[in-house]
């Protein structure tokens, strides 16, 4: 109490507040001391005195800013507000129950004589904003006596701002949206006296508007007679049916209301479904929501033609509000506006949906489903046209940016697709859809979107929530197309074989597509021939992931039986042209085509003719497509005429396989090495030189790939080995073919020496004899110093990764050149022991 006659003696001289520390000091003192006022209890009067200091320093300089009048309005309303009702603290004391009636009114009276010095401080329409802003809330209380408390002073202001009108705005009451809306809502109260009270707020606030009308006009008038007039026209409250009121007064003030009026009048009539959950009593809620449901319908019935330009703003304010809102009904209530403005304006409606933050949370979903699951729906075809134009952009702008749309828009078809009435427009474009997801797929591996979280409630309590990964979420809208569309064998079959999982890696992308399209054929998808010819002109179209995609399922699809009907210039001729291609994975596809192709009688004819390109084609290619594309051509090779055919095709493929034996992926070392000796057995005498060079140059890595200690690449060199010596005629010591180590076993090691290099020794080229010298005394050391490669120390460098089995010969001697490939062999071994 002391504070609060300190102050008061303080504000009679402008002179001794700034010696006290000015205005804005003597405010913060007094704020504290509202703050620190019970809110349970009225037992003192505390509060109203420090407001009515408060009141008094108003007329005082400095004047407040906006962001320090919020603050004090929000603190003094806070702590009066938050009192109990009047009857329930007098029950409580009853021994005060007048004294706690008569500090009440004092109180709140106290409040609204500083709300009114405020507004006189600032008279403008901006100033009102910041009086009333904070009161709105209140409103929507789902407590009786607090809405009551927040209607008065909010009616208290409008009759203060009607009796002096300091202001005129010709383009309109920026707030007048949100107070109309909130007044609305409080008409259709469940408490009669608040109804009444909200309509006698509504008849003020039009009559300040009226009298900014005719302001303009410059039309003289009795404010008095304007409000009675105003009384009359607008009607006398109906407690039977409030909503009648509601719906005179959405029509009458329609000359006030631009775009943002409609706007910030239905986001009003959001804020009060908040309350209705929080009301207690069943029908207090009901009645409530009603308001509600009777202000938005009737809003966007009337206006729905304004909002044109803010339904960007009114779908962030749904999206918003839902999260407060969780009771179903008012769910619903919320959601009405969402189908209500699609129906009319469904391109920016859905243009707004993509703005949805992702992944999508049950309230985003739910504005997706709205769509078509309440009247009036918007027409679902051109709803999935919408979507699929979304789906067909880069999520990457051209400045380089990531674009949110295309995985926005998948989202929104995957909520679509949990509707069933929409089925039969799905299945319209499938095709489509289906192909344009699966290039999204591959736009979105290795993209992330800054701040995208896993949904709360995906992640486990007390855990932080996972990074969003978008390419897994476009995967799984795949698999619920395909779910939708009646593939689930389909699905299941990629889920069993690892397929999702390749469509997600940029590396493997193309084998999951193919994949999928592969067990499409297999199971005789009935969508295969719509597909089949949608492919056809999107081969050509696009960057090189759009081609690669499309590609990848194109190459499936040449094994249904309506190929033949596909002239060929689309078909052979389109897979020729990418055995040229410079991206190796389209090289790949290509030969999978042909491979494909070879399978009919017609084709195989052309496609074997097609075999050096192939093969050339694959040089400096990654070993594991090189794997992919040699597995491919088994049916080229089947049924070609070995005694007409060129054996060149077959050193070279020989040649490339070669190269892979030192392949870092153990699983291409041993793919290569098996393939080798596959092509192996398909040759036929005579041997030609350039064959019996090539084989022999395959010994020595045979041989040390062999001890490198990893049983399954040794036994794949023990197969291959074996078909070497049986197309040349070797006869191997049978310990040459043993894949124990050599380290313990000097004797068969001097044995394999002697066999591969006695005869080397005595070479009339005396660089061979020096080379098969040096070659053995390395083998041998190695051996007996008990230190062969891997069981050897760790300074001894895998031989995978230190052969090199093509040094050049182009500087030996004519005479000499055609003995090249023994010192190819011996020099590579030499190279790969000197260590």
């Amino acid at each position: 109490m002391a504070l609060v006659e300190n102050v008061s003696n303080l504000q009679k001289s402008q002179d001794l507040l700034e010696a006290e520390g000015g205005k804005k000091t003597m405010m913060k003192k007094m704020m504290r001391q509202i703050q620190e006022e019970p809110l349970d209890s009225l037992s003192s009067s505390v509060r109203r005195q420090a407001m009515e200091i408060l009141t008094q320093l108003s007329h005082t300089q400095p004047t407040l800013g906006v962001r320090e009048r919020l603050e004090l309005v929000n603190t003094c309303v806070q702590s009066v507000f938050s009192l109990p009702s009047v009857q329930a603290m007098q029950e409580k004391d009853e021994a005060k129950a007048e004294t706690i009636q008569t500090l009440y009114h004092q109180t709140l009276e106290a409040l609204q004589t500083l709300l009114k010095a405020l507004f006189a401080e600032d008279p403008t329409p901006a100033g009102l904003k910041s009086i009333l802003e904070p009161l709105g809330p209140w409103m929507n209380s789902g407590k009786a006596h607090e809405r009551a408390r927040a209607v008065n002073s909010n009616v208290s202001v409008l009759n203060h701002v009607l009796l002096t009108l300091p202001f005129f705005v010709p383009l309109g009451f920026p707030a007048l949206g949100l107070l109309l809306g909130r007044l609305i809502l409080r008409v259709g109260d469940p408490d009669e006296e608040i109804g009444r009270e909200a309509l006698d707020g509504i008849v003020t606030l039009y009559t300040i508007l009226d009298l900014q009308k005719r302001a303009k006009d410059k039309e003289e008038t009795n404010k008095k007679e304007l409000y009675e007039s105003n009384k009359r026209f607008l009607g006398p409250y109906n407690s039977v049916s409030p909503c009648q009121n509601i719906l005179r007064v959405i029509a009458e003030f329609g000359d006030f209301l631009g775009p943002q009026q409609v706007k910030d009048l239905l986001l009003a009539a959001l804020e009060g479904l908040k309350g209705s959950s929080e009301a207690s009593g069943k029908d207090s809620g009901e009645t409530m929501q009603l308001a509600s449901e009777v202000t938005l319908s009737w809003v966007l019935e009337w206006y729905r033609h304004r909002v044109l330009e803010v339904i960007p703003e009114i779908m962030q304010g749904i999206y918003l509000q839902l999260s407060h809102i969780q009771e179903p009904r008012a769910r619903e209530v919320a959601l009405l506006p969402v189908s209500l403005l699609a129906s009319s304006f469904m391109t920016e409606v859905v243009v707004a949906l993509l703005m949805c933050p992702l992944p999508l949370d049950s309230n985003g979903a739910d504005m997706w489903r709205q769509l078509i699951l309440r009247k009036p729906s918007c027409d679902v075809r051109d709803l999935l046209d919408l979507l699929l134009g979304s789906l067909k952009e880069k999520p990457v702008t051209k400045k380089g940016r990531a674009s949110i749309v295309p995985l926005a828009a998948a989202s929104g078809l995957c909520e679509l697709l949990s509707v069933n009435s929409c089925m039969g427009r799905v299945r319209r474009i499938y095709p489509q859809l289906l192909l344009a997801l699966l290039i999204q797929v591959h736009y979105h591996i290795g993209l992330s979107l800054p701040g995208c979280m896993a949904p709360l409630k995906d992640a486990q309590k007390d855990t932080q929530p996972s990074a969003f990964v978008p390419v897994r979420w476009v995967v799984k809208v795949v698999k619920t197309l395909l779910l939708r569309m009646g593939c689930s064998y389909e699905a299941t079959f990629l889920e069993e074989q690892g397929g999702w999982e390749l469509m997600e890696q940029a590396e493997s992308h193309h084998r999951g597509v193919a994949l999928l399209a592969r067990a499409m054929v297999h199971y005789s998808c009935q969508e295969l021939c719509r597909i089949l010819y949608l492919l056809i002109p999107l081969l050509e179209r696009g960057d090189e992931k759009h081609k690669i995609t499309a590609t990848a399922f194109f190459v499936e699809l040449l094994q249904m039986e309506q190929v033949r009907r596909i002239p060929e210039e689309y078909s052979l001729g389109r897979m020729a042209e990418g055995l040229s291609h410079r991206d190796p994975i389209m090289k790949v596809l290509s030969i999978r085509g042909l491979g494909i192709l070879a399978r009919r009688t017609e084709k195989t004819a052309k496609v074997q003719a097609l075999l050096p390109s192939i093969v050339k084609g694959l040089k400096n290619v990654d070993g594991m497509l090189v794997v992919e594309a040699v597995h491919n051509l088994k049916a080229v090779f089947k049924g070609w005429d070995r005694k007409l055919m060129d054996s060149t095709v077959y050193v070279e493929m020989l040649q490339i396989l070669l190269l892979l034996f030192s392949d870092s992926r153990e699983d291409v070392r041993s793919s290569c090495i098996n393939l080798y000796g596959k092509v192996v057995q398909k040759l036929r005498a005579p041997r030609t030189q350039a064959v019996e060079e090539q084989l022999i140059s395959t010994l020595v890595p045979l041989l040390l790939t062999m001890q490198e200690g990893n049983a399954k690449v040794s036994q794949k060199c023990v197969k291959t080995l074996f078909r070497c010596s049986c197309f040349m005629a070797w006869e191997l010591p049978k310990r040459a073919y043993s894949r124990k180590p050599w380290d313990n076993q000097p004797q068969t090691v001097a044995k394999i020496c002697k066999y591969l290099l006695e005869n080397l020794r005595h070479d009339p080229e005396a660089s061979v004899c020096i080379y098969a010298a040096q070659a053995q005394d390395h083998l041998l050391a190695s051996c007996w110093r008990n230190s062969w490669l891997l069981h050897g120390d760790s300074g001894v460098c895998d031989p995978a990764t230190t052969h090199h089995w093509s040094p050049s010969c182009e500087n030996l001697p004519t005479s000499h050149q055609r003995r090249s490939w023994i010192m190819q062999a011996l020099g590579s071994w030499k190279m790969s022991l000197k260590q």
